[in-house]
């Protein structure tokens, strides 16, 4: 019985048209319905590939879907996991869920759909022969030509060239992928498991979208842009009210995790067009394709009709055109199957719904339910139109029944209808689907074909709606979701999620002993439903121990939370070691945790993230006991240098003053913090004026670009794209004397061994002599960068600027990061400006 739920539930999602989003009924008002009946007419695809989330050239994303009218994709190789983040703390997968919604946003914005590959953004890789050594080549093709042969693009535009370059090794790569994809998809051979679900498929031509940014000079660019295509992408579309580059700001403006706000602009703005395979197009990006309805035979009917829809439609009334959208679906209905029949019998119906302002939600109590619940929901159902509307009936998910309404939709006359949601016991997770398992370096395990590639999961739960809309059968199907008020914001809408039915949370991300002194660990027992009792223990490996072994919990309210402290004592000598909670309820283990991400520009994201945490022994001393810390961009390293017994204090506006820096023994400045932070111009004189009486000043990585104040150190410093990507790069000592490297820790090859991501990132390449340089690093084939960590005496205190990137190596537990970075902090020996000492050693 649990198989035949959940395959009936797969399937009833897959037949679902299109993706369902948690976010309030689309309502267009009457411009972007005649726009809409419009793009009935249209029969063009276009496709856009590149690498990562804003990597898309959403001015001509979103001159191809309002302009042209073709139905127009973004297929990001990446999901963005390997970036940085401007707007919270969220790295890796988390970062990926938030650009994915970004992407999602933009998207909304601009007209666009979104496409993903299995690839993981491992971090920045300098040549694609790194890049597909890691991501296996041959799988990411195959989600690309799987991407092609589903939404049958007639005609494909990178955004980054196909020939090896200096730019980021993901960008080429995508470039070329999407080259082989080309002809690929057009091979019955290539990838012919795909083929039970879809049909080979061959785009007319692939374009590079190029421009200035990809040559060496204005002149150069001007010389050779002659030969190019060029497309003016800065029309005006007076029934949206803007320019495309108007909307394309705001859907770029989306990207808030990588600071990218845009302002739209006005008047022509050219885009150009390098021919790179298929038929050359000479004056017209879509030359020699037809992209009307006599591409489809048989279609004479629909098209007229469909014109005719155009012409006769009235914003003031524009319910009027439903009859002739309706003899425009019989007519389709005649035709044989195809893609395009699919594709605008869906598209037509939406059309249909918003004429008549049919509205359709199905919402229910909760934000949350677990396997085996019931979820009240309630169903809005209003027809606000003088054409006839039936509510014949209603199928939840997870039931093969109808339930009969048989209800008439009287004109402006909601009907609301409570039921109650049988949620099965073998229902999944609302876990992305990307994350379900786990992959490798470079790829996200996906086994099931029709997933990959999409950019989010189904809703948990959906409804369909079986009408007659004058007299004619339609089936609506809408997400269930959840719904409040807000006292500020108004109406809130969050996606319904599947959770377990309790909760683990590690409160400590990573736990550093840097002693044999136990430390308390803080599990976070939060209840999914009502009446939830049973015991958390800790599993640890052999020579740790835990006190107590487990300990009783009862929750009897939903969310309902309880803290359990654990001490745990590690063993003798470095080691690191994975701990995991386990909660027990009626002898059944759940290890699942709960971790939600909120911000106002994207739906709320559910994730249920294993309940386990790194511990490491780590043999450290140190010096200091205050630390003041400067939040840039956001990063957890303050957290990270509590575990190790510092006492950090966040810097407020206030704090920055001569008097108050005196307290620290050390003031660290997060990562982008002279990009990101406003008034760093009026921090810098008192910064400096603290190491001069004593401090130090440790300065993380920034961009060379965006700056708020040039003067970023005492002496001159430029700032390169100089980084080094590969995380085991050897790294050979400069200064092997200097105190960095000796004191309290004495620094060793090994405390380079079993780094994340890279090693460093955005290193200086000038530096005036003042500074002296301790380490040396370099990808392969590479010169010797040397910039990724500086020091320089000012006064009586220590400068510091690095590269290295520490934001990733602390919160990730690597013993050695944690030893060189307290050596940093104890350049003044734990004497701060103001003299005081504060030593203490973990031995």
């Amino acid at each position: 019985m649990k198989k035949s739920f959940s395959l009936l539930f797969a399937l009833f999602v897959l037949l679902t048209s299109g993706l369902l989003h948690a976010q309030a009924p689309a309502k267009p008002n009457a411009a972007e319905l005649l726009q809409d009946i419009k793009k009935l007419n249209v029969l063009g695809t276009a496709l856009y590939v590149a690498a990562h989330p804003d990597d898309e050239n959403t001015r001509f994303i979103a001159y191809l879907s309002n302009e042209k009218l073709y139905n127009t994709g973004y297929l990001s190789v990446t999901r963005g996991d390997g970036g940085q983040n401007l707007i919270g703390p969220e790295i890796r997968e988390g970062l990926g869920i938030i650009r994915t919604q970004e992407l999602l946003q933009a998207r909304r914005l601009d007209g666009g759909q979104q496409f993903f590959t299995r690839a993981n953004d491992f971090g920045f890789s300098k040549n694609p022969e790194e890049t597909f050594a890691i991501w296996d080549k041959e799988k990411v093709l195959h989600d690309v030509v799987w991407a092609i042969r589903k939404f049958k693009p007639d005609v494909i535009v990178t955004r980054f060239s196909p020939k090896p370059s200096e730019t980021h090794g993901h960008h080429t790569a995508s470039a070329m992928l999407a080259s082989e994809a080309f002809e690929a998809a057009a091979d019955p051979k290539r990838f012919p498991e795909q083929l039970k679900h879809v049909q080979v498929w061959q785009a007319k031509r692939v374009l590079w979208n190029t421009g200035v940014w990809s040559f060496r000079s204005q002149k150069e660019f001007e010389d050779y842009g002659s030969q190019l295509l060029k497309v003016d992408v800065g029309g005006y579309n007076p029934l949206l009210g803007k320019s495309y580059p108007e909307i394309a700001a705001l859907s770029r403006s989306m990207h808030k995790s990588q600071g990218f706000g845009a302002t739209g602009t006005r008047g022509v703005t050219l885009e150009y067009l390098e021919h790179t395979k298929g038929e050359r197009a000479k004056e017209e990006l879509f030359e020699g394709i037809n992209t009307t309805w006599s591409r489809v035979k048989g279609s004479e009917k629909v098209a007229a009709l469909l014109q005719q829809a155009v012409a006769e439609f009235k914003p003031e009334q524009p319910a009027a055109v439903v009859p002739t959208l309706l003899a425009a679906r019989k007519e389709l209905a005649k035709l044989p199957d195809s893609y395009w029949k699919r594709l605008k019998t869906e598209e037509l119906e939406e059309v249909v719904k918003h004429s008549l302002g049919l509205y359709l939600e199905a919402v229910a109590t909760d934000y949350a339910v677990t396997p085996g619940e019931r979820l009240h929901v309630q169903l809005e159902a209003i027809n606000r139109s003088a054409i006839p509307v039936q509510l014949v009936s209603m199928r939840p998910a997870f039931t093969s029944k109808d339930s009969l309404l048989n209800k008439t939709l009287s004109p402006n006359e909601a009907r609301l209808i409570p039921f109650k949601l049988e949620v099965p016991a073998s229902a999944p997770l609302s876990q992305p689907y990307w994350l379900r398992q786990e992959g490798t370096l470079g790829l996200f395990r996906v086994d099931e074909l029709q997933e990959i590639g999409a950019p989010e999961n189904q809703p948990a739960a959906v409804v369909r709606f079986d009408l007659k809309i004058n007299g004619e059968p339609f089936s609506y199907t809408v997400p269930v979701v959840f719904k409040r008020n807000d006292p500020v914001d108004g109406e809130q809408y969050r996606p319904l999620a599947i959770t377990p039915p309790v909760f683990v949370n590690i409160s400590e991300k990573v736990l550093m002993f840097a002693s044999q002194e136990p430390k308390p660990v803080h599990v976070l027992v939060k209840s999914g439903k009502a009446g939830i009792k049973g015991n958390v223990a800790l599993q640890l490996p052999k020579g740790w121990r835990a006190e107590p072994a487990q300990m009783a919990f009862d929750l009897e309210q939903h969310g309902a939370e309880q803290l359990v402290r654990f001490m745990v004592h590690p063993p003798k000598g470095q080691q690191e070691v994975e701990l995991k909670a386990v909660a027990t309820v009626a002898g059944k283990p759940y290890t699942r945790g709960l971790n939600v991400i909120q911000y106002s520009h994207i739906p709320t994201q559910t994730t249920f993230p294993e309940a386990v945490t790194k511990a490491v022994r780590l043999d450290l001393k140190r010096n200091g006991e205050q630390i003041a810390y400067l939040m840039g961009a956001g990063d957890d390293i303050p957290a990270s240098l509590q575990q190790i017994g510092y006492n950090v204090t966040l810097l407020k506006d206030e704090d920055i003053t001569d008097q108050h820096l005196k307290r620290f023994d050390a003031v660290i400045l997060g990562v982008r913090a002279y990009n990101t932070v406003e008034r760093m111009s009026f921090y810098q004189p008192r910064l400096l004026n603290y190491v001069q009486q004593g401090g130090t000043v440790i300065v993380q990585y920034n961009t060379g670009h965006s700056l708020k104040t040039n003067n970023i150190a005492p002496y001159p410093l430029k700032i390169s794209s100089q980084r080094v990507t590969v995380e085991d790069a050897d790294v050979r000592f400069l200064k092997p004397g200097h105190q960095a490297l000796n004191s309290p820790n004495k620094i060793t090859k090994k405390d380079f061994e079993g780094w994340v991501q890279e090693r460093g990132l955005y290193f200086p390449s000038e530096w005036s002599s003042e500074f002296e340089a301790i380490l040396s690093s370099n990808d392969p084939g590479e010169p010797a960068r040397n910039g990724g960590l500086l020091i320089a005496r000012y006064g009586k205190g220590h400068f510091v600027y690095t590269g290295y990137s520490w934001f990733r190596q602390l919160p990730a537990g690597v013993p050695g990061a944690y030893r060189i970075f307290t050596n940093l902090i104890s350049l003044g020996n734990g004497h701060g400006a103001q003299g005081s000492s504060a030593e203490s050693t973990a031995k």
